[in-house]
């Protein structure tokens, strides 16, 4: 298994850092999941990843933790 950091990215007009940071939780919260996404790993190169929302539906919707392949 490989480690990779998953990030995505919103801007929001607020007065602090800490009100941009609960305005996109409240977003992450209240919309839909994002589907654009960047993804680095041990190397920190990022690429940008976008994916079709009935298949990220349809992932989601599945325990992944069970998969023996995941221990």
């Amino acid at each position: 298994m490989h480690k990779f950091i998953v990030t995505i990215a919103a801007e929001f007009e607020a007065e602090t850092a800490e009100e941009a940071a609960l305005l996109m939780y409240q977003d992450l919260f209240k919309g839909a999941p994002p589907l654009r996404y960047s993804v680095a790993e041990g190397t920190g190169i990022a690429t940008s990843v976008t994916l079709d929302r009935q298949e990220a539906d349809e992932f989601a919707s599945v325990d992944h933790t069970a998969d023996p392949g995941n221990w």
